[in-house]
């Protein structure tokens, strides 16, 4: 489980994961820790990663620096070995909570070039403030679950749910909408409410955010962040 000391501008998070991937089921395992200064965040990036596409999903954020790579952080649950995921089970303490922490070579490259899942990425055009505060929220999450560990929630503690209510709790204003639960919609909820570029209609934003391409051209290269963000639609932060 990661953890994080918060020390001034500094934080150091450890159980940062960066695994090196062969195919879904063979892979090298490595953990690392990693160091960011909150006077270098820049920004924050939304994924939308579909196993087939329609009105359920998974999402994901990655905070953006100016210094370092990106860090991406993901609500999961934690299958045990030979456990898949049942949503109907969800709903019944059948499965942990994870906050996975780790580099987009490795929380977005398995998803885009090994589990061949469809991944959109969104630029959102949060305040820094917003920003920072929200990240704070996550970090204070993650030692939280470090110490006392909780159950996944299908409806009530998953990915998109606990993405709204942190932001929320970091300054955001809106009320619910049905598409934080069907969050393979997320994205037109996040276009209809002035988070993204709208400059564009909404199905050629969407057609421009999907990153399969370039993440499985890019693969293990070191710039794999950059690349998967060059030509995307993005409004000035």
């Amino acid at each position: 489980m990661p953890r994080a000391i918060v020390d001034g501008d500094r934080v150091r998070i450890t159980g940062v994961r960066n695994f090196d991937y062969r195919s879904v089921n063979d892979f090298t395992v490595r953990y690392q820790d990693r160091e960011v200064q909150l006077s270098h965040l820049t920004g924050l990036d939304f994924f939308v990663s579909y196993w087939s596409e329609g009105v359920v999903g998974h999402t994901f954020l990655s905070f953006i620096f100016d210094n370092a790579p990106p860090l991406s952080i993901s609500i999961e649950t934690r299958p045990e070995v030979g456990e898949g995921f049942d949503p109907v089970a969800s709903l019944f303490k059948q499965f942990e909570l994870i906050y996975v922490v780790g580099d987009e070579r490795d929380l977005v490259r398995v998803r885009t070039n090994y589990r061949k899942e469809t991944v959109y990425l969104y630029r959102l055009n949060s305040s820094l403030r917003d920003v920072r505060r929200l990240l704070m929220v996550y970090l204070e999450r993650i030692n939280e679950l470090a110490d006392r560990p909780e159950f996944y929630h299908l409806l009530s503690n998953s990915c998109t749910i606990n993405i709204v209510r942190y932001a929320n709790a970091a300054g955001r204003t809106g009320r619910f909408d049905i598409r934080h639960l069907l969050n393979g919609l997320v994205d037109s909820y996040l276009y209809h409410s002035g988070r993204v570029d709208t400059t564009l209609p909404f199905d050629e934003l969407r057609r421009r955010s999907l990153i399969n391409e370039a993440a499985q051209a890019a693969d293990d290269a070191p710039d794999f962040s950059e690349r998967i963000r060059a030509g995307l639609p993005t409004m000035a932060r």
